[in-house]
């Protein structure tokens, strides 16, 4: 009877002391690419500016195309319901100015983060994942070359400038494709949309959203790369690091997105 009360327990204080570990580990693995990046220099490990151009190209370029459409999907759908939903109280002039700030408040960050978050976290998860299997890291210990500095610090870099760069251009391509949707309705061109929807909009709405971005690429990246470094298992483990890579990434972002929205909405 007792142990059937205390192994729950004993459950629950295992998986936070791995929770508190992984964070803890995470924190390391930010404070050295800091490090790196500011220091390396110093002691013959610089961060390669090759590196981290195609860390961008990887984790940036390559995503706009998935990134536009999702975006464009996202926009037309959200005119859709704005306009139902205000046309039923005769609101309709209000759909400029909700749907301007939704997207770029919350969808343009949010969509942008789950969209990388899947193609990229998960990528880190299995890079990193097979290079500890086969020894790889071991490798490059052992030659001299800092992991952190060689495969982290790279992919930090990359995400700060890309991530918020494609929370813009998902802003962009989601309030055209509410415009289009609701041009219509609302009697008036793509252009006169355009216009009345950047009127209305504050530098501040602009701004949540990108700030959310940083956030959400620091976070990406961490889970990716300390779950790939934690893997054990050969091929099968690679697997399942990937599928938890993605599956905390996601969590990691709708938890931060929502402390960003209490917080700031005040």
């Amino acid at each position: 009877m007792l142990n059937s009360l205390l192994l729950p327990l004993e459950k629950l204080g295992r998986r936070t002391t791995s929770t508190v570990a992984d964070l803890g580990y995470a924190g390391m693995l930010l404070i050295d690419s800091l490090r790196f990046l500011l220091f390396g220099w110093r002691h013959g490990q610089p961060v390669r500016l090759r590196m981290i151009f195609e860390q961008a190209r990887q984790v940036g370029v390559d995503a706009i195309p998935i990134v536009s459409l999702l975006s464009f999907t996202i926009g037309v759908m959200l005119g859709i319901q704005f306009i139902a939903a205000l046309g039923e109280f005769g609101a309709e002039s209000k759909v400029v100015l909700a749907a301007g700030k939704s997207i770029t408040r919350e969808f343009g960050a949010l969509i942008t983060a789950i969209v990388v978050a899947g193609r990229s976290g998960s990528s880190f998860a299995a890079r990193l994942g097979s290079m500890v299997v086969s020894q790889e890291v071991d490798a490059l210990a052992v030659i001299g070359i800092e992991p952190v500095r060689y495969l982290v610090a790279p992919a930090l870099v990359a995400m700060l400038i890309m991530v918020p760069t494609l929370t813009v251009l998902a802003d962009l391509v989601a309030l055209i494709g509410a415009g289009l949707y609701c041009s219509g309705p609302l009697d008036m061109n793509l252009a006169s949309y355009m216009v009345s929807t950047l009127n209305q909009l504050e530098p501040r709405d602009i701004w949540e959203g990108v700030s959310k971005s940083f956030v959400f690429a620091i976070l990406i990246t961490l889970i990716g790369v300390s779950t790939g470094f934690s893997v054990s298992g050969g091929a099968e483990g690679v697997g399942r690091a990937t599928t938890r890579a993605v599956v905390l990434s996601i969590s990691a972002i709708v938890i931060a997105d929502m402390l960003f929205s209490y917080f700031l909405n005040r």
